[in-house]
């Protein structure tokens, strides 16, 4: 799928607030539900019905869930950063990913933030760390 395709995609989100669980664009979503945006925006339907999930991320009925999901629809990616690829981030020291988002740029990334909404911020060398998978969406499905 085209970088620019996705990161446009993902600028439309801008602005949305934080909703745990929601995925409809400008009323609410959390990061998986801009992926899911993103994602409808991209090809039309969603390839699975997302089971509800905790905002805990301590919850150990999905551990492994998102990155497992991501290895299904996703094509996994090495070498440098890019824009248009999914990434996937480890938080407070948890060993499973529990947070996601699209880089805009090398240095810049789109993701959903409790209190904050939909943003495109830096990707610190605080978020760099945290990376634990880099996916790009699939040119068709």
């Amino acid at each position: 799928m085209s970088p620019d395709l996705v990161v446009a995609a993902a600028r439309l989100w801008l602005g949305t607030p934080y909703r745990h669980q929601a995925a409809t664009r400008g009323a609410g979503c959390d990061c998986l539900g801009l992926l899911r945006g993103v994602w409808r925006t991209l090809y039309g339907d969603e390839p699975m019905v997302v089971p509800p999930y905790r905002a805990d991320m301590r919850d150990p009925a999905h551990a492994g869930a998102l990155l497992a999901a991501a290895e299904r629809f996703l094509l996994p990616v090495s070498g440098e950063l890019a824009a248009g690829q999914v990434l996937l981030f480890r938080l407070n020291g948890m060993a499973e990913a529990k947070h996601c988002g699209i880089l805009a740029s090398a240095e810049r990334f789109i993701h959903a933030q409790e209190r904050l909404g939909v943003v495109e911020a830096a990707l610190s060398e605080a978020w760099a760390r945290r990376i634990s998978g880099r996916f790009v969406f699939p040119a068709v499905l």
